[in-house]
């Protein structure tokens, strides 16, 4: 919370270290003005000190740094080097489609650095453009952005408040939900300052870019710009830049390793080729062809496609993600923050329970309460009929109308006719009232938190009230308490709340119930089951959350409960969220969410943060995955989060988590699909350098292009759209440091798949020749009469690359489950990228173009049959390995002892 609202520059002036809470002559004197505002004069120079009134943003990188860093990214790099490769090996198709896919991929980078700056754009606009000020004793129109500390301003029903100021005279009803998150009006007067409350809720302050929705009042702006307490959330929202996410990060790792592994091995063989004798020429295509080998041309599109195809599931789902790598952020989330109100609970407020001083507790949802109670509860809202008939209002008071039995446009028209004054609800003091007449004289309806009623009741047994609403709150009811006095006849309304609001008698309690959302409880126990903690932050009465925190399942292994989580301190807040509970933080301020993420965050967690208001979008900022509500949210939550609920649901949070989990999976599946490639890519140069050119090239250049840009691709992009795997949900989050590539999946690539697809094609290489007669050292090239036979080995190399591709993706498809688990046609779109790819080998190896542009020739029956069985026998190595995995996994259950 802000003490010092005043800027630097000025620091040793009056002005600068005027404080707010000052009584009124010493703040006009510090302030320097008086009845008749500023002069001209000292305005123009205030406005030279402390700059103008508005939300300031961050400087914006450069467009030149913007776009060059995302030319210059690692995999950009690589797709660069790839594109080079393809114009040197004489494809320039192929080389032009790689740059389309550098600059589409830049060109959508760019548009995600906007989202900060969009944030400060939404709270800037519920500046005002103009304001009512008086200068030199004289009001007039000024552009908002002028105004300055000491500025003396008007405001009435209406106005946007341009400024934090300070009343001097009159009074306002203010909305201020756009700071608060809360809907109900408050009112702000023009008294003495209250000591030991917060700053929003000093009764004689208002707030830059709340709203009067009535009265009229002067005010003394004590803060403009930055300074105020919207500046104070823009600069909280934008004080540091989002980092990476952890998938940017490791991909940015993948691709140096790639570029290091392709380049080392380029110049590795090169140095072979010079010392077996190859002619450079022939040891340089060498050099390309591994490089090719090695580059994942497909990779950072691939990705960029896996991560829109998880946003546009999650947004048919009910949640709006609005950066690609969030999808992935997502699949690490160990911790959930969740308001409780209208994301773990209907928010549809219903009268469940009522007590009364002489009748006891009733629990009978229904059930009108006795007359004088159910009038009382009536008479103490503002709620009204919208134009279609429907009730509009506060949840709260809307349960308490309807409650109230079945005749409520007659009570409500008879409240109307009756009311004369209304003390709209104060979060300072926690009450409502109203002055209504009731027969021949007027009486004071009271409702609000029960200890705040209690303590302005004559004539009640404290101790035996609070002990009936902890044992409703205990219920998980929020509980109000009622009461009324009636005033002497012929009295006026009280003009003051505080001489309203005193003597009253105590009508009885009432107990409020917002049911949980039906999903909610299995919601919660997914999380559980995937190893995610669920906290509540919550603004509520901390018995009333932990009955609904109970309720849905909140709390395992144990629940704590913080009561006033405002006053809470960063060596406690450490310790609570180091232990193994779940906790509910009860009476918290958005300054609380946001010290709760920040904590989150320095102890390594990967944290989901829900929030609605405007003075929510610090923590939501601050949080990895910042959850604004759609529908109950402001602009500002929304802009400043990660990911927007339509829906409102906690359970879609779960459900996003679950997406993010398998989008990362599949991630992690088309990268090993890829890489596995890369053995029996490289060893038939590697057989060739090593024998000193006894044994021809098994593979051309031009065909591994072919692989790595034709038959690859579609059933890399198909990994990307794979259903999750069985179990998703039953296993811990991933540690946050874990990289996309561990170790296991390089021996699985590289040492499983690859080399059992190394193997087999190049058997079918030998085969094809030994067959023909050839013998190591025979001349192969054009004219000689082995010729034939080479083409056709070289084939059966490149179409046993192709269907070795096949078993490698129905291997991938899985890490853990096995094949039969997940199902065959599961992913209809892998089995239609197998169709296109051998439908595309068939091409190179069958059409007469195609065969002179790649050096292939038509496959004889015995080898077509060799080469069909290479799949299964992948796929079968790779389901071995994983039902080993799997029977090591499975601890047997120790035995029972002998009787």
């Amino acid at each position: 919370m802000r003490h010092h609202p005043h800027p630097e520059p000025a620091a040793g002036s009056a002005v600068a270290t005027a404080d707010p809470r000052d009584p009124l002559p010493r703040l006009r004197e510090e302030l320097r003005t008086g009845e008749r505002g500023l002069s001209e004069r000292e305005a123009a120079r205030r406005l030279a000190v402390y700059g103008p009134n508005q939300v300031r943003r961050r400087e914006r990188r450069s467009l030149t740094r913007l776009v060059s860093a995302q030319l210059l990214h690692p995999l950009a790099l690589l797709l660069w080097g790839a594109g080079l490769l393809a114009f040197v090996a004489g494809m320039p198709v192929l080389g032009w489609a790689i740059l389309a896919v550098i600059l589409v991929n830049a060109v959508f980078a760019l548009l995600q650095e906007h989202q900060a700056e969009r944030a400060v754009e939404a709270l800037a606009a519920y500046l005002p453009e103009q304001a009512h000020v008086v200068r030199d004793g004289t009001a007039r129109a000024v552009e908002a952005t002028g105004l300055v500390p000491g500025d003396l301003i008007a405001l009435e029903e209406g106005d946007k408040v341009p400024a934090d100021a300070r009343l001097t005279d009159g009074a306002l009803e203010l909305d201020l939900s756009m700071l608060t998150g809360e809907s109900a009006p408050v009112d702000r007067v023009a008294a003495p300052a209250e000591q030991g409350v917060a700053l929003l809720h000093e009764p004689n302050l208002v707030f830059s870019g709340t709203t009067c929705t009535g009265g009229q009042a002067r005010a003394i702006v004590f803060a403009t710009g930055g300074h105020t307490e919207l500046g104070r959330i823009a600069a909280l929202s934008q004080r540091a830049p989002r980092g990476e996410s952890p998938l940017e990060a490791q991909v940015k790792r993948v691709a140096w390793l790639i570029a290091a592994v392709a380049v080392g091995m380029g110049m590795v063989f090169l140095l072979i080729g010079a010392l077996v004798g190859l002619p450079l020429t022939d040891a340089l295509m060498f050099a390309i062809g591994l490089l090719v080998a090695n580059v994942p041309e497909g990779l950072l599109p691939t990705i960029t496609l896996a991560l829109a195809v998880g946003v546009r599931v999650l947004a048919r789902q009910g949640a709006v993600v609005k950066r690609l790598s969030a999808v992935e952020t997502l699949g690490s989330t160990n911790v959930i923050c969740t308001d409780k109100t209208g994301t773990l609970t209907q928010n549809r407020m219903r009268l469940q329970a009522y007590w009364t001083p002489g009748g006891g507790a009733v629990t009978a949802p229904g059930e009108p309460p006795p007359a004088d109670l159910t009038r009382a509860m009536t008479e103490c809202t503002t709620v009204s009929y919208d134009e279609a008939g429907d009730l509009r209002g506060d949840p709260t008071e809307i349960a308490l109308v309807t409650g109230g039995g079945p005749d409520l446009p007659a009570r409500l028209a008879a409240r109307d006719d009756g009311r004369r004054a209304v003390f709209r609800f104060d979060a300072r003091l926690r009450l409502m009232s109203t002055v209504a007449r009731r027969g021949d004289h007027l009486a004071v309806y009271v409702k609000g938190a029960p200890e705040a009623v209690l303590g302005r009741c004559s004539g009640a047994d404290r101790q035996a009230v609070m002990g009936v609403v902890d044992d409703l709150a205990r219920r998980g009811l929020r509980v109000l308490a009622v009461a009324d006095r009636d005033l002497p006849s012929g009295a006026g309304p009280p003009g003051r709340r505080e001489d309203a609001e005193t003597g009253l008698r105590l009508l009885g309690l009432v107990g409020l119930y917002d049911p949980p959302r039906p999903e909610v409880a299995d919601a919660v126990r997914r999380c559980h089951g995937a190893g995610l903690r669920v906290h509540i932050v919550t603004g509520d009465n901390g018995a009333t959350a932990a009955a609904v925190a109970a309720e849905v399942g909140i709390g395992v292994p144990r629940l704590r409960v913080v009561a006033e989580a405002e006053k809470i301190h960063d060596h406690e807040l450490d310790e609570l969220l180091t232990g193994d509970a779940e906790i509910v933080f009860a009476r918290s301020s958005p300054e609380t969410k946001l010290k709760v993420a920040d904590a989150l965050r320095a102890h390594g967690r990967i944290v989901a943060m829900t929030g609605d208001g405007a003075n929510d979008a610090p923590a939501l900022h601050q949080a990895h995955i910042g959850v604004a509500m759609g529908r109950s949210g402001t602009d500002v939550a929304r802009e400043a989060s990660t990911m927007v609920l339509t829906d409102d649901n906690f359970a879609t949070i779960v459900t996003a988590v679950e997406s993010g989990r398998r989008v990362y999976d599949n991630v992690r599946k088309f990268i090993l699909y890829i890489f596995a490639h890369a053995v029996p890519e490289i060893v038939p140069f590697l057989v060739f350098a090593l024998s000193g050119g006894l044994v021809p090239l098994p593979l051309t250049v031009l065909q591994i292009l072919a692989i790595d840009l034709g038959t690859e691709t579609l059933p890399a992009l198909a990994l990307g759209r794979e259903p999750a795997e069985p179990g998703i949900m039953n296993r811990p989050p991933r540690p946050s440091s874990q990289g996309v590539i561990s170790r296991d999946m390089l021996i699985r690539a590289w040492g499983y798949l690859g080399l059992v697809s190394a193997v087999l094609v190049m058997s079918v290489f030998f085969y094809v020749l030994w067959r023909a007669g050839w013998r190591p050292g025979d001349p192969t090239g054009a004219g000689a009469p082995l010729h034939h036979a080479y083409l056709t080995a070289t084939t059966a190399t490149f179409a046993g690359l192709v269907t070795c591709q096949i078993g490698t993706a129905m291997a991938a498809r899985t890490d853990h489950a096995s094949l039969r688990q997940v199902g065959l046609a599961t992913n209809p779109l892998l089995l239609a990228g197998i169709a296109f790819e051998v439908l595309f080998a068939a091409a190179l190896i069958y059409l007469p173009s195609f065969q002179r542009l790649f050096g292939t020739a038509a496959l004889p029956a015995d080898v077509l049959a060799i080469i069909a069985a290479f799949p299964v026998i992948v796929w079968a190595a790779d389901e071995f390995r994983r039902y080993r995995r799997r029977a090591r996994a499975v601890t047997p259950a120790p035995s029972a002892p002998s009787p």
